[in-house]
């Protein structure tokens, strides 16, 4: 039986500030991309994310960021290598102690925003996250966009790379994304979505904006966890992959 991951950006509440249902959405997800304080996030959120996620037998990543939580990670910056490695490993080791707090470890890390689309082309960024993981664990996959300039340095340093595709995001021609800036870049029709979802996993295809059919290798599926209604929409894709034959499990 052919199998795929299902993940979600979740841990992204603060303080007093509440987003997302991370516990509803543990039951169609097998991956949870851990927010690590850096671009939302703080202990006692984590903690609760982590022990909810253990509770489900959901596998916990770490969903690094810049350090940036009043644009909630989604600005470049413009900082050097060693202070984005330094902050990298700072992120991990504030999640690995709570999640083994919570009985659990972490499996692999995800970049977040704009850091995620960033190492898409930038080297030096790049790099530096590269470097950052193969020191916390050479073991640890990294989770990443196709064609990234960061999937290649990771293979080539030995990290395990796995390759995602975004439920909930609109696909431009050249497979990039659609910009948050433009309307339509946000999914929320659920059939149509899980539908998408289905020929990507059944034949590594996706249907771009524009109607063009897609090449796409991907092990993980993404579904925003601050997406409105991203429990149903989790829930969908994950009925829809079921219903085709294919199984959710983590690639981790």
């Amino acid at each position: 039986m052919p199998f795929i991951d299902l993940n979600s950006d979740v841990g992204e509440s603060f303080g007093s500030w509440t987003f997302g249902d991370d516990a509803a959405v543990f039951a169609h997800v097998s991956s949870a991309n851990v927010a690590c304080g850096f671009h939302a996030g703080d202990p006692s959120t984590i903690s609760r994310t982590c022990r909810d996620a253990v509770a489900a037998g959901v596998t916990i990543g770490a969903h690094v960021g810049y350090r940036d939580l009043a644009g909630f990670g989604r600005r470049f910056l413009d900082c050097s290598a060693t202070e984005l490695a330094d902050d990298v490993l700072y992120q991990l080791g504030a999640l690995q102690a709570l999640a083994q707090a919570a009985g659990s470890e972490i499996k692999y890390v995800k970049p977040h925003g704009a850091l995620y689309n960033t190492i898409v082309h930038h080297e030096v960024h790049a790099q530096a996250v590269v470097d950052a993981v193969h020191t916390f664990n050479p073991g640890l996959p990294l989770l990443l966009l196709p064609g990234a300039v960061a999937l290649r340095m990771a293979e080539s340093r030995g990290l395990r790379a796995v390759a995602e595709a975004f439920a909930d995001r609109a696909y431009n021609r050249d497979g990039t994304l659609v910009s948050r800036r433009e309307e339509g870049a946000v999914l929320h029709d659920n059939e149509a979505v899980a539908r998408n979802m289905v020929l990507l996993a059944t034949e590594g295809k996706i249907v771009a904006r524009d109607g063009s059919i897609l090449d796409v290798r991907a092990d993980s599926i993404c579904v925003h966890g601050d997406t409105p209604g991203a429990v149903a929409m989790a829930g969908a894709v994950r009925a829809g992959l079921e219903a085709a034959g294919v199984m959710v499990r983590s690639f981790a």
